[in-house]
């Protein structure tokens, strides 16, 4: 005997007004749903295979100065290309300290942003100009926010210096993260903004009934309950800073050395990989190149293994 269909027609609802999907049969339904779960598992395998294949990548091409360096490499704080000496601190160090000083300064202005869209003003052509204005900065190419930073930060800076009595560079540490915090505002406001929106307006309304002003019901209701995504966005703002290249490349000075303090020029690992890379053929300069590469993508995975932790014991059970 055939199998019985579910519905063989759209059924209607309401009197017409609302009409039911078509299911078709169990056969055609369950070979739809292999096909379905067939093409899910290979995308996710896919994604898996591309990871594991930038790293099998990167950790042969570094092989010889693993080789050559081994642990070393990374408390080293020399880059000497010519006389084949090469240490990572430094650049792991203008990393880290560009990318958290970034996420320091765009913190307040991202979070108030989010705040702002999420729970004041929700809807109303004011609210759909702000956001298209959050979704146009994170639309600017990199090397815009470069320009724009040599132009107009760079002197301010200098004036600055000047007056403080140090070098007056004007391009390192501080100029970087300037600019670097205002590319990653986007990124978690956005994310901010969504995860305020969802917070069930139920939980909302009772703290108002029991008396509580707008700032309570958001400093102790919407807050805490959407602070794993407000974190979430914090660290895909923090991924996004650990691996900007050319707006960095253009503000920081690039000088491979430890910087003195945040206004001295410095170099990061991905501004370090872009002035150097096409400049190196075979060989142990290009190798170690290869393993900053490699250090930045272990250390953009530890960041957010600890992005992830810290979203699971902060989250607000459902």
């Amino acid at each position: 005997m055939m199998e019985k269909e579910f519905f063989s027609n759209e059924t209607e609802i309401a009197a017409g007004a609302i009409t039911a999907p078509v299911f078709h049969s169990g056969k055609t339904w369950r070979l739809k749903e292999k096909l379905f779960s067939a093409i899910l598992i290979a995308g996710g395998t896919i994604i898996l295979l591309i990871v594991a294949g930038i790293t099998v990548s990167l950790v042969f091409s570094s092989l010889p100065s693993l080789q050559e360096y081994g642990a070393g490499f990374i408390a080293a704080s020399e880059w000497d290309p010519a006389a084949g000496r090469f240490g990572a601190y430094p650049f792991i160090f203008g990393t880290i300290i560009t990318s958290f000083l970034a996420l320091a300064i765009s913190l307040p202005f991202s979070l108030a942003l989010a705040i702002f869209l999420g729970e004041y003003f929700r809807s109303g052509a004011f609210s759909s100009f702000i956001r298209t204005m959050v979704e146009l900065l994170a639309g600017i190419p990199s090397v815009i926010y470069g320009l724009v930073g040599a132009f107009f930060l760079i002197p301010v800076v200098q004036g600055l210096e000047a007056q403080i009595g140090v070098v007056p560079y004007g391009v390192g540490i501080a100029s970087a993260s300037v600019v670097l915090a205002l590319m990653i505002i986007p990124f978690s406001a956005s994310l901010g903004k969504e995860v305020l929106r969802l917070v069930p307006d139920d939980l909302k309304e009772g703290a108002y009934s029991l008396g509580a002003t707008r700032f309570e019901v958001i400093a102790k209701i919407s807050i805490p309950h959407s602070i794993s995504g407000i974190i979430a966005g914090v660290i895909l703002s923090l991924g996004r800073a650990l691996g900007e290249t050319i707006a960095v490349t253009m503000l920081i000075g690039n000088m491979n050395s430890m910087p003195d303090n945040i206004l001295s020029p410095g170099q990061t690992i991905a501004s370090l990989i872009a002035n150097q890379f096409n400049e190196t053929g075979p060989g142990m300069h290009r190798s170690a190149l290869l393993e900053l590469g490699l250090l930045l993508l272990l250390l953009t995975a530890v960041i957010n293994i600890i992005g992830k932790f810290v979203i699971r014991k902060m989250s607000v059970e459902k």
